[in-house]
């Protein structure tokens, strides 16, 4: 089967998007733009026939296209992302292979990303299923027999929505509706690729399971979606991974995650994102939680140009918790990392805690922008954030922009915020002591980082301290 693609000018779009939030576009030109960038009814029906699609998600996809037309802008997208140059971007490319369970049946041009990355050592070793994207379709899908007998399903959506379609119908953008802003909407429209698990009741897997998503081309867009639904009483760690090789041009990514963490239910979602600096980075995330269930979010935010994600939870029970851990990291001039947490306490007794580490330096941005939610009637709930930023020059901004909206007085909620500069004295101590100034300035960035990186499994930490060195190096701090 030959590859299959599907383009637009997505520099049309964008203009037309920034133009219409500074209201100097009507929706009917909106509309017009839209089109006349490609992107249009007859482009989402052939995307949805040839995924061989039933009628109701080509329904969802049409609906989502209108809505991206109709919703207004979001405030927090920035006016300079006009200034790319991302036209003919192909929304949709079908890779020319056929999904399989053996590596050896991938090609080598293709297998070699994920045997760069340890990807296929990583799933022998210690994780339970792995779902491997490569650009607009899953091609490598795996689950180990353990999980099989435990009733566990693990596969990209598209196949779930051949084979479950009652369970994907329900949940399928329900958690993070298209409605949310534009770029949702957006994502409604094209998704492609992705996970779907369903972890049935009182089942705990004990081996982490992954979807990993690369990037294979300049000027590509890619819209998996993972939507993740754990039964009650039961445990996953889903781990989620990004990469892309260095590009000349830009090529950009809206993805989108759906938590479900039924009652007494615990979800742990890690995120190691290590995007090349050639991608525009949009990442929906949100999960429900019932009652006693937990949610965790662990997000490793250290790759793209321009980033925005925000992992949200909304409390729907009693006495549900959910911690948001996120370190981002903006290493470069004209480097934009936009990250926060959301949470929504709608229920009482419930818990929430948000931790945000920021590093930035060579003239990087760093932004958190969080909302704490506690609903009227959710007595007994407790909030707390912290946002840290630590600046390495003085060329190197940080922002913050929490939000906290309290319409309960039995509710507890607390923000504490810090900025930092490198410390001289930890520098001039750790030099004392026959450490030199490279390693001295990586050990404080790692350990200004330490609460949230034991919190990842043992190699994704070791990755991650290895990639946050490497950038380092830019500094002239480490070797």
């Amino acid at each position: 089967m030959p590859e299959e693609k599907i383009s637009v000018d997505l520099n049309e779009i964008i203009n037309a998007t920034i133009e219409a939030k500074n209201h100097s576009l009507t929706q009917q030109e909106f509309h017009k733009r839209v089109v006349e960038s490609g992107l249009s009814k007859d482009v989402i029906t052939e995307i949805s026939k040839i995924k061989k699609e039933p009628e109701w998600m080509l329904r969802l996809r049409l609906r989502s296209l209108e809505l991206f037309e109709k919703l207004p802008t979001p405030n927090w997208l920035p006016d300079f992302l006009s200034e790319l140059d991302v036209s003919k971007m192909e929304i949709y490319i079908k890779p020319d292979i056929e999904r399989t369970s053996n590596w050896d049946q991938i090609p080598p041009e293709i297998r070699k990303y994920y045997e760069q990355l340890g990807i296929p050592q990583s799933e022998q070793q210690y994780l339970g299923g792995l779902v491997a994207t490569f650009e607009s379709e899953p091609i490598y899908s795996n689950v180990k027999a353990e999980l099989q007998k435990k009733g566990v399903i693990m596969m990209p959506p598209e196949e779930a929505v051949q084979k479950y379609p009652d369970i994907v119908k329900e949940y399928f953008t329900k958690i993070f509706p298209v409605s949310d802003h534009k770029f949702a909407a957006l994502h409604g429209a094209l998704w492609s690729g992705g996970v779907f698990v369903y972890v049935p009741k009182g089942v705990k897997i004990t081996m982490p399971v992954e979807g990993f998503f690369i990037i294979g081309t300049e000027m590509e867009g890619q819209f998996e979606h993972t939507l993740l639904i754990a039964d009650e009483g039961s445990y996953i760690h889903f781990i989620e991974g990004c990469s892309a090789p260095q590009f000349k041009k830009f090529s950009f990514h809206d993805g989108m995650v759906e938590l479900y963490a039924k009652k007494n239910a615990y979800i742990k979602f890690t995120t190691v994102q290590n995007w090349s600096k050639n991608i525009i980075n949009f990442n929906n995330k949100r999960a429900w939680a019932d009652e006693n269930a937990t949610v965790e979010w662990v997000e490793g935010s250290l790759g793209s140009k321009y980033s925005f994600v925000y992992p949200s939870t909304i409390l729907r029970g009693r006495n549900a918790t959910s911690t948001s851990l996120v370190v981002t990291l903006a290493s470069g001039e004209g480097e934009w990392k936009d990250s926060g947490s959301k949470m929504i306490h709608a229920a009482p007794d419930t818990k929430s805690k948000v931790v945000s580490k920021n590093i930035g330096f060579n003239g990087g941005v760093n932004i958190y922008r969080g909302l704490i939610r506690v609903n009227k009637g959710a007595v007994g709930s407790k909030a707390f954030v912290k946002c840290d930023s630590l600046m390495l020059d003085e060329k190197t901004k940080a922002y913050t922009f929490p939000h906290n909206q309290v319409f309960e007085e039995d509710a507890d909620v607390a923000h504490e915020a810090h900025t930092f500069r490198m410390n001289e004295d930890q520098l001039f101590y750790l030099e004392n002591r026959g450490i030199d100034e490279k390693e001295a300035v990586s050990m404080l960035v790692l350990g200004f980082i330490d609460e949230i990186m034991k919190e990842l499994p043992f190699e994704y930490a070791t990755m991650l301290n290895k990639v946050i060195k490497l950038e380092l190096d830019k500094l002239g701090a480490v070797a």
